[in-house]
């Protein structure tokens, strides 16, 4: 039978109701279920299955991106070491971040913690240069923020250099959290201080973050029109809003700061919680889904190569008798990033 896009998603298709293989696909989704480190709530490990879930209800046309749905979208299968060694570690993690951060006593706890961590960087590293081996776009869909780390390096790999576009609620400057050096709240951190050739990082919607983190920041050229650093925060866009700017300037100084190839990092709690509640943790203020959107349009029309992205940090709320709006946020930004390549 010819597909109908209109017709409603079948029961074991893809995601999206979309039946695509990985060879034929142009977009390979990396669903990695792993959250050690959360420091807040869990449920991120289970975003990927409640996107794909969520993903049956989404219409393929869209009026802004067009018909996505054409490129081939392939969700691969979640390994299960994955979810089991976030299962494992999840504990160790937990236990520490109760009594406030790693002491001397949690040494090989928080040690294994990291070790679990970049055995799940080396796996995602692995997948996403086999999907750019074979010309296609590597997407994760996490998890915690950590996970993104191989598919950004991955990416680098692939090019002389790359600037990543980095949709959150926080910096993620920390050289470690809560005593892990592999925190989700140490994602760029990480990306700024071993992926050189990520040249440029440009954060949107940023709210949330320690003084450290903006000095670290301020190293690296934050006050500097031309440094490694760009950051739009959250309270600067919306006083401009309130005081008759366009948030359209705002979006286009953001993509016009990024070099030529880019891969886009997008923690859902970069949007106002409304939209995600249950994400690990959720701030105040944020972008509406509309402004999101636009700040993806924008960069689609810019000209630049996509290189790469992820979605990270989508949790489901905890009960089955509802519809599940986190994921459902989630599944229609995701089909969204995937227009923008």
């Amino acid at each position: 039978m010819a597909f109908d896009p209109d017709a409603p998603a079948q029961p074991g298709s893809g995601i999206f109701g979309l039946s695509d293989s990985r060879e034929k696909a142009r977009i390979v989704v990396i669903p990695v279920p792993y959250e050690a480190t959360t420091s807040y709530r869990t449920g991120t490990a289970d975003g990927p299955d409640a996107i794909l879930e969520a993903s049956a209800q989404v219409d393929l046309f869209d009026r802004r991106f067009g018909r996505i749905y054409e490129q081939g979208i392939h969700l691969l299968e979640a390994p299960a070491w994955i979810r089991k060694l976030s299962d494992d570690t999840r504990p160790m993690a937990a236990r520490i971040i109760s009594e406030g951060g790693a002491g001397p006593e949690d040494a090989a706890d928080a040690a294994r913690v990291d070790a679990a961590g970049v055995q799940v960087s080396r796996y995602v590293h692995a997948e996403a240069t086999s999907i750019l081996r074979d010309g296609k776009l590597p997407v994760v869909l996490g998890g915690e923020h950590a996970v993104s780390f191989g598919a950004i390096a991955a990416c680098a790999d692939a090019h002389e250099s790359i600037g990543v576009l980095q949709i959150d609620a926080h910096m993620d400057l920390r050289d470690r959290f809560e005593g892990f050096e592999t925190s989700h709240a140490s994602i760029m951190h990480r990306v700024l201080t071993k992926i050189p050739r990520v040249t440029r990082l440009v954060q949107v919607g940023i709210r949330d973050f320690g003084e450290g983190e903006w000095n670290f920041a301020r190293e690296h050229g934050a006050e500097d029109a031309g440094g490694r650093v760009r950051v739009y925060f959250d309270d600067d866009l919306n006083n401009a809003l309130l005081s008759g700017h366009e948030f359209a300037d705002a979006c286009k100084a953001a993509i016009d700061a990024l070099p030529d190839r880019v891969y886009v990092s997008f923690d859902i709690d970069g949007l106002d919680p409304a939209l995600c509640p249950h994400t690990g943790t959720p701030v105040p203020g944020g972008l509406s889904y509309q402004q999101a959107s636009t700040l993806l349009a924008f960069l689609k029309s810019s000209g630049k190569t996509v290189v790469g992205f992820d979605l990270v940090e989508v949790a489901p709320g905890p009960s089955k008798n509802e519809p599940e709006w986190d994921a459902n946020v989630g599944a229609r930004i995701l089909y969204r990033m995937c227009g923008i390549v």
